[in-house]
């Protein structure tokens, strides 16, 4: 796992299946950021190639190493049956769904990462809201 200044990475293995396929090994990584302190991003992907991303809250994710959580596209759950024990992401979109099984010691350590970079509760302090209204309106400061 690598921490920079304002950035936490996890780069892992995710066993990934699509409907009644046997799961496949897949590179993935999980990123976190303080300039978007609310949200984690799930990268899978080839080693070549372009990756797909997704977009969920941070908190979801650590609701999700405890009890089953998300009732929308992203729904994560804690799994028992996998060695060692691991979490269950299960992402819908119009495509399909898709299961991808992370162990769940490596997203606690990323998670105790990015609460220490922004602390749950301070994530509205490491928000630009001037920079956001500038950037959606189009005027300079």
């Amino acid at each position: 796992m690598k921490q920079r200044l304002s950035t936490v990475t996890c780069p892992m293995t995710a066993h990934v299946s699509a409907r009644k396929r046997t799961p496949s090994p897949l590179p993935a990584e999980l990123r976190y950021g303080s300039t978007a302190p609310y949200a984690v991003r799930l990268s899978l992907g080839p080693s070549t190639g372009t990756p797909v991303t997704w977009v969920f809250a941070r908190e979801l994710l650590a609701e999700g190493l405890q009890r089953s959580a998300g009732p929308g596209d992203v729904q994560v759950i804690p799994w028992q049956c996998g060695t060692p024990h691991s979490i269950r992401i299960v992402l819908n979109n119009a495509n399909g769904t898709a299961l991808v099984e992370l162990a769940a010691a490596e997203v606690a350590a990323f998670l105790r990462q990015t609460f220490t970079l922004v602390p749950p509760g301070t994530e509205s302090d490491h928000l630009d809201l001037d920079g956001a209204i500038t950037a959606l309106t189009g005027r300079s400061r």
